[in-house]
């Protein structure tokens, strides 16, 4: 088929289906069959076919990080490739690796392809995450994304639904479901490929890295992001099976109820960032996750039970899905031009700390759980004081609440 290019005015003429947005959808439905269907063996299956501790588990994360902090190497690709057609390729690989998990039950083997779903995935979210912006109107960005989020976790959920029915009915193998959730993203990649035109953006980005002082907030806040989520994504799932001996339909009924949750949740959630503002969602965010950060200390310090650990998990993945207001913030500051290379210095950024935290972390698991989850709750301290510098309107100009000093002090042409 020939993929003809065209302009998102020009789009507007297409079927509902064949639109920019509609390609969003599918791509964020397409993702997390892969990822998410990894993510909910992974901890059973490396215990149980690797015999990993949380030394080996941290390793393996921070080889799975490895390619978001090298995410600012898009801004080279995007030289000569289309970012439409990168976001495609990389889910593509996704799926590819994600099929192939079991194959390899050694660390060895585990590090190598993990790295490359790796690779497809961060390369994937990070050129997704700029084409979101330069598509979405900023008037509809937060309702938008809060669907595009809920769209996410329906796939999620029906990857986990499937899981949770048919693993034991079945006795299903690691190897049957790696292969048929990563082979689903694989071939939902390769449809897309075809099936949608080349769609032009109407601000030709910057193929150069930029880094703009007056983002400077936005950056600090996606640092502490990717430090906190490290903690949530390695060791809170690694507790449940470590700690209270989760099976996989166990986990994965877990992961089931966070994604219901979610995809009811969402849309409400972008409502919400559209009638209050981005402060006041991530200040809202950051307490929550502090006082679940502390209550996880909690299960170790007193001896709190499985179900209080199960909640606990379940507000904590909710919490986390108010992590758009950070995308709907800088689409208000930035200048048109700067978003896909913003998009990759951001995700290096966000990465910086989920290189090295999650072997540091392996190790003190060891010696004190709760230890671990008293630096997340820091984290998140640290993630609020910065989020209230964040402005009620932000704009280019007035990227933080210090702009008023600024401002308010007279120029010699005034």
């Amino acid at each position: 088929m020939h993929m003809a290019t065209m302009t998102l005015d020009q789009a507007k003429a297409l079927p509902r289906w064949r639109r920019p947005e509609a390609l969003l959808f599918l791509m964020a439905f397409a993702m997390p069959i892969a990822f998410a269907t990894w993510s909910a063996l992974l901890n059973n299956f490396v215990i149980e076919a690797a015999n990993f501790t949380g030394v080996e588990i941290g390793w393996l994360h921070t080889v799975r990080e490895i390619p978001g902090f090298l995410a600012i190497g898009v801004i080279a690709i995007i030289i000569f490739m289309r970012e439409q057609t990168l976001a495609l390729a990389s889910l593509l690989l996704l799926g590819a690796a994600s099929a192939i998990t079991a194959w390899f039950p050694t660390l060895g083997g585990m590090l190598i392809v993990t790295f490359f779903a790796s690779v497809g995935f961060h390369y994937y979210e990070t050129v997704n995450q700029s084409l979101q912006l330069q598509w979405i109107d900023k008037a509809r960005a937060p309702q938008t994304l809060g669907w595009i989020v809920a769209v996410g976790s329906a796939a999620s959920l029906v990857s986990y639904g499937l899981l949770v029915v048919t693993w034991r009915a079945f006795d299903l193998s690691y190897n049957f479901v790696y292969l048929t959730s990563g082979g689903i993203t694989a071939a939902i990649a390769v449809f897309c490929a075809f099936a949608y035109p080349q769609f032009e953006s109407p601000n030709p980005q910057l193929k150069k890295m930029v880094l703009r002082r007056r983002y400077w907030l936005y950056y600090a806040l996606q640092f502490m992001s990717g430090a906190r989520r490290q903690i949530f994504v390695v060791f809170a799932a690694f507790m449940m099976v470590e700690r209270f001996g989760f099976e996989v339909h166990e986990v994965t009924a877990l992961f089931l109820i966070n994604f219901v949750a979610n995809m009811l949740f969402a849309p409400f959630m972008g409502h919400a960032v559209a009638r209050f503002g981005e402060r006041r969602a991530l200040a809202f965010e950051y307490i929550g996750l502090m006082a679940i950060f502390l209550a996880y200390g909690g299960i170790y310090w007193f001896g709190w039970g499985v179900v209080l650990a199960a909640v606990l998990y379940v507000l904590d993945h909710l919490f986390f899905a108010l992590a758009f207001a950070l995308k709907t913030y800088f689409q208000k500051i930035a200048d048109p031009g700067d978003i896909a290379p913003t998009a990759a210095v951001a995700f290096t950024i966000n990465h910086i700390a989920a290189v090295f935290l999650p072997a540091f972390l392996g190790y003190l698991w060891i010696t004190s759980p709760s230890g671990v989850f008293v630096l997340a709750a820091a984290m998140a301290f640290t993630s609020l004081m910065l989020a209230l510098c964040i402005p009620r309107h932000p704009e280019p100009g007035h990227e933080t609440v210090f702009a008023r000093l600024k401002a308010a002090t007279p120029s010699p042409a005034e």
